[in-house]
């Protein structure tokens, strides 16, 4: 079975995260898509509780088809290192094989992740095109530049999100008042 690995902080998940999935749905030979929201970001980035951004992921991709929103981080329990994680859904799971959904930006950074080599060994990265962001090995994008950074700003400012965040997503967040929504 091929597995789409797509992690991130979903802090929170905004519609460039649904397109990116989508697009690799369409565009790639996979028969799932993991997202899988960090536990406890290794860079100490300050993050919403993890069962909040879950419930934003699953309204977030409740529409797609083959996406499911996967709590292991949690169920490890540890600080998220992407190379921990696919070690063990390869346990897990050894009739999968793993890609790594990531953006063009992140082949600028490799350097800044734990055990890079190892983690394209077991999941070789598919890589999606992000404006902002050129990257030779990276195909031309088709996704929106927007940050997860941009939205919360815009969340506590009380400015309009509706544009850029799954409805779901929004109304959820202003339920728990996550980042000054109200």
């Amino acid at each position: 079975m091929n597995v789409g690995f797509f992690g991130g902080s979903f802090n929170p998940p905004h519609v460039s995260h649904v397109l990116a999935v989508s697009y690799v749905l369409a565009t790639q030979p996979l028969d799932l898509v993991l997202v899988v929201p960090c536990f406890d970001h290794p860079l100490g980035k300050e993050l919403a509780q993890f069962t909040h951004r879950q419930a934003m992921c699953e309204r977030a991709f409740e529409h797609l088809h083959h996406v499911e929103v996967s709590a292991i981080e949690q169920e490890m329990g540890e600080t998220s290192r992407t190379l921990f994680t696919l070690r063990a859904l390869h346990a897990a799971h050894p009739d999968w094989c793993l890609r790594l959904i990531i953006g063009a930006d992140i082949l600028n950074e490799t350097e800044r992740w734990f055990g890079w080599s190892d983690i394209v060994q077991i999941a070789p990265p598919l890589v999606l095109g992000r404006l902002g962001h050129p990257h030779a090995d990276a195909p031309p994008s088709v996704i929106p530049q927007l940050s997860s950074t941009d939205v919360r700003d815009r969340l506590a400012r009380g400015l309009a999100v509706d544009e850029v965040v799954p409805r779901r997503v929004i109304e959820y967040a202003r339920m728990h008042r996550l980042y000054g929504a109200t």
